[in-house]
């Protein structure tokens, strides 16, 4: 559950989806979700009949919890090791199942800028072994990022060193 609230602090989650994704009984999430709302960890709303959790992004240990979760990720080995190093780096973004707060094996990055691919790959594959995690990268201009930054709504955004403002990501 940690996973799932603070890789992204902007996912959400309710009580059933949570028991699926799991394979776990609606008891146990319900149990977990209770301890974690009464410590502040989370907070929840209602949306109609459904109580949405998500995490505390004002509780005073959320960035630390954060730190941690990325720190089991591989997040912040990716972070030293990979994009420092590459070149025009304007932004990068985690998507997909990481995103989501889900550890499926598969860290999947969109980097926008103009970068050494020949380099990215070298390290691409000494962060593979020293996450043991498979890493999918995807390189877009800032153009084609300001023509579809609407589709990173949900993304990770774990880098910026761009002139692009907060405003127009």
């Amino acid at each position: 559950m940690l996973l799932k609230f603070f890789t992204n602090s902007h996912a959400t989650a309710y009580l059933r989806g949570m028991a699926e994704e799991f394979g776990e009984s609606t008891n146990a999430i319900r149990h977990e979700l209770n301890n974690l709302s009464k410590a502040g960890y989370l907070i929840f709303s209602e949306e109609g009949r459904t109580i949405v959790y998500r995490a505390n992004t004002k509780h005073p240990l959320y960035n630390e919890l954060r730190s941690l979760v990325h720190k089991y990720l591989g997040i912040d080995k990716i972070i030293e090791n990979i994009l420092s190093r590459l070149g025009d780096l304007k932004l990068a973004f985690i998507v997909g199942d990481y995103a989501k707060g889900k550890d499926t094996g598969t860290i999947e990055l969109v980097l926008v800028g103009s970068v050494n691919e020949s380099y990215l790959n070298k390290l691409v594959k000494k962060a593979k072994s020293l996450l043991h995690r498979n890493i999918k990268i995807e390189i877009i201009s800032v153009n084609d990022f300001k023509k579809n930054k609407t589709s990173f709504g949900n993304a990770l955004l774990v880098w910026n060193t761009s002139e692009i403002s907060n405003d127009s990501i």
